[in-house]
């Protein structure tokens, strides 16, 4: 099936649509924008020249894709770009900007959800099965592992680290690295405890969650994981935290896991 296009719609010669893509009225697609197949461009909606997303995706009316970096010094002309995978939602007035350097990438993953006016900045990486609620923004070079739930109105500083399976609770402001696996939320943040029911959805259970859980005690007494049975999740969280952070950890609170 060939792309079904709204007469309104603009739609640059250069650009490329997979089979079955359908373009809503008066959205604009530049030339040289690459759009998977069975994908939707809703009403009004902007994917610019630099953008290169998979199948199935969806954009909702007024989402803009691979608009300029938020970056005063940024030239416009620089060949940088906004890849993304397959099979995301981005909801209402959703953002993401291409990267700043020569060549380089800000990157989605697949499977993701992005509602009502949430932004991911220049030069991020957002992985698999993530979801931003309404209003989250996460500042440049940040990045965001495979199924972290973000609340709502959560802003992230640049260059800052979010683990995989993480949860960040609403209108939290993460300014340092925040560990895989656990929830996260206050003011200054701090780590409450593990993500437990996102684990559970995921099938860390069992064995596999003890490990997790006696990690979380570890680390919040500044101990080593050295000793603790290994697994898939523990050898992810450790090459995690052997990374150099740039912004350091957020704390924990003092609680009982």
């Amino acid at each position: 099936m060939t792309a079904l296009i709204h007469p309104t719609a603009f739609i640059e010669t250069d650009a490329k649509l997979g089979e079955n893509v359908s373009v809503g009225p008066f959205a604009v697609i530049e030339a040289g924008a690459v759009i998977g197949a069975n994908s939707q461009i809703g009403a009004h909606a902007v994917v610019h020249a630099h953008v290169k997303m998979g199948d199935g995706n969806v954009l909702h009316p007024h989402a803009v894709l691979g608009g300029l970096p938020q970056d005063l010094g940024f030239d416009a002309q620089t060949e940088s770009w906004l890849e993304i995978g397959d099979n995301n939602v981005f909801r209402e007035g959703f953002t993401a900007h291409r990267a700043t350097a020569t060549g380089g990438s800000t990157r989605i993953g697949s499977g993701c959800y992005f509602m009502n006016n949430s932004h991911v900045a220049h030069d991020c990486s957002v992985g698999d099965k993530t979801i931003f609620a309404n209003n989250v923004a996460i500042g440049g070079h940040v990045e965001v592992g495979n199924n972290v739930f973000m609340g709502g109105a959560v802003v992230v500083h640049q260059f800052c680290r979010i683990g995989a399976y993480a949860i960040v609770q609403g209108t939290t402001g993460i300014n340092m690295d925040v560990i895989p696996f656990m929830l996260i939320g206050g003011r200054p943040a701090k780590h409450y405890r593990l993500n437990i029911v996102g684990l559970r959805r995921a099938g860390i259970v069992g064995e596999n969650y003890k490990v997790l859980s006696a990690a979380f005690r570890l680390l919040k007494n500044k101990k080593s994981l050295e000793e603790l049975q290994s697994t898939e999740e523990l050898q992810y969280l450790r090459s995690w935290l052997a990374v150099d952070s740039k912004r350091g950890l957020h704390g924990f609170i003092d609680v009982t896991n």
